[in-house]
């Protein structure tokens, strides 16, 4: 994958974050020699169960639509700590009190912190994101037209 495609899906988990009113939103780039099994982590946190489940369920909604689909997720019916894993980046969604325990980012602290503006996802003309763009186009592509509309 590209790494501005990349950059734009993480922009795009970090803006259904943000829509949610997740707290302390952190985003991680993690070294290529630190053994990390991803390129970024996304870390937030939210005030109680719901809002954890929420902020999770928009993640997974907008990315969705931009035809993404995590390959794991865990930990969303206890909502202390969902984890949606879509190889290439991890968004971690914590309580506040997991999020303490567990830490991350002092667990990862050789990973570089990278400002959401870094990630910002451009639009194109119509206002939508390029992500979402592409991923409209490759759905187009991909679906085969019947033959009525070709006659």
């Amino acid at each position: 994958m590209k790494k501005n495609d990349l950059k734009r899906q993480v922009a795009e988990a970090i803006a259904a974050c943000q829509d949610k009113k997740a707290e302390q939103i952190t985003t991680l780039e993690l070294e290529k020699g630190s053994g990390a099994f991803t390129d970024y982590f996304v870390v937030c946190s939210g005030s109680n169960p719901r809002q954890v489940q929420a902020i999770a369920d928009e993640v997974e909604e907008r990315l969705k639509k931009a035809g993404l689909r995590p390959t794991h997720v865990e930990g969303y019916r206890q909502a202390e700590w969902v984890l949606l894993d879509y190889v290439d980046f991890v968004v971690h969604v914590f309580s506040e009190k997991a999020r303490e325990f567990y830490d991350l980012e002092r667990l990862w602290k050789s990973a570089k912190k990278i400002e959401a503006a870094d990630l910002k996802a451009s639009k194109t003309k119509s206002g939508k994101s390029k992500v979402a763009a592409i991923a409209a186009k490759t759905k187009r592509a991909a679906t085969p037209r019947s033959r009525k509309k070709l006659a």
